[in-house]
């Protein structure tokens, strides 16, 4: 009797446990690959920031250039 409880015992634990584990992290990996809504609103927050400086420097070098053109050569 106890032969009949084994032998499911091991094909379960050898076959059914390491592929229902493997699909268990699987699901779990893609589901954290994915940003949640706030990471998501933080990258657009920090996208319309990044174009702001950048107009802003644009501005900055316009009027260095007009008011001392030979700026750039002094870095």
């Amino acid at each position: 009797m106890g032969f009949f409880l084994f032998v499911p015992a091991v094909i379960f634990l050898t076959v059914v446990a390491p592929i229902w584990i493997i699909a268990h992290y699987v699901t779990r990996w893609r589901t954290g690959k994915a940003m949640s809504s706030d990471e998501e609103k933080l990258l657009a927050e920090l996208w319309q920031t990044t174009d702001k400086m950048e107009q802003r420097i644009v501005t900055l070098e316009r009027i260095l250039d007009a008011e001392a053109p030979d700026w750039r050569r002094s870095e």
